[in-house]
C-alpha cells in the first residue's frame, strides 16, 4: 500500500468514524441452510434528534460511512471453498478494492463486496440522498451488527500496511 493510498484510507475512515446514526430494524435473510443466514439493516444517517434535511450527513460522510463498513466486512471475512487458495490472514483492503466495488446509480451510492482476495465479503451497502442506508449480508451471519456496536463504540479503526 502506497503512503498516499495509506493516508486516503485513514482520511475517510475518520470520517467516516464520526457519522452519527441509528439502526432503524433488523431483518434476518434466509440462506441455502440454516448456518448461511444474512442480514438487511436498514439505518438513518444523522444524529437521533436530527428530524431535519439530512443531504448533509450524506455530503460530507456518505462516503467514510460506506467504506468505514467495507472495511469492517473484509477484515471479519474468511474463504470459503475454493476461494481458501486466495486467502491471505494479514491482508488488508485496499482503497482500489473498495473503488471497484463502488457505483452511484440514480442518485444512490452503492458497495458491493462479493470475493475480494480470497475472501467472502457478500456485503452490500446502499447510502441514499435523504439519509438511509442499507446493510445487507449473505452467509454473514450476525457479524453486520458486530460492525456496527464497534463503529457506535467509536473504537478508531487503523490501516496496517
Amino acid at each position: 500500500m502506497t503512503a498516499e493510498d495509506k493516508s486516503a484510507g485513514m482520511h475517510l475512515l475518520e470520517q467516516g468514524m464520526l457519522v452519527e446514526f441509528q439502526i432503524l430494524g433488523v431483518e434476518v435473510l434466509p440462506g441455502p441452510d440454516d448456518a448461511e443466514f444474512g442480514l438487511r439493516i436498514d439505518l438513518r444517517l444523522g444524529e437521533d434528534d436530527d428530524e431535519g434535511d439530512r443531504s448533509n450527513d450524506v455530503e460530507w460522510g456518505g462516503f467514510g460511512f460506506c467504506f468505514v463498513l467495507a472495511v469492517l466486512s473484509f477484515a471479519d471475512a474468511r474463504p470459503r471453498g475454493s476461494s481458501d487458495i486466495d486467502h491471505q490472514e494479514d491482508d488488508q483492503i485496499k482503497l482500489v478494492d473498495f473503488l471497484e466495488g463502488l457505483n452511484f446509480v440514480r442518485g444512490e451510492l452503492h458497495f458491493r463486496g462479493d470475493y475480494i482476495r480470497g475472501r467472502r465479503l457478500k456485503t452490500k451497502i446502499t447510502v441514499k440522498a435523504d439519509g438511509a442506508v442499507t446493510l445487507e449480508t449473505v452467509g454473514r451471519g450476525k457479524a453486520a451488527l458486530q460492525w456496527l456496536e464497534r463503529v457506535k463504540g467509536k473504537k478508531m479503526l487503523s490501516l496496517v500496511g
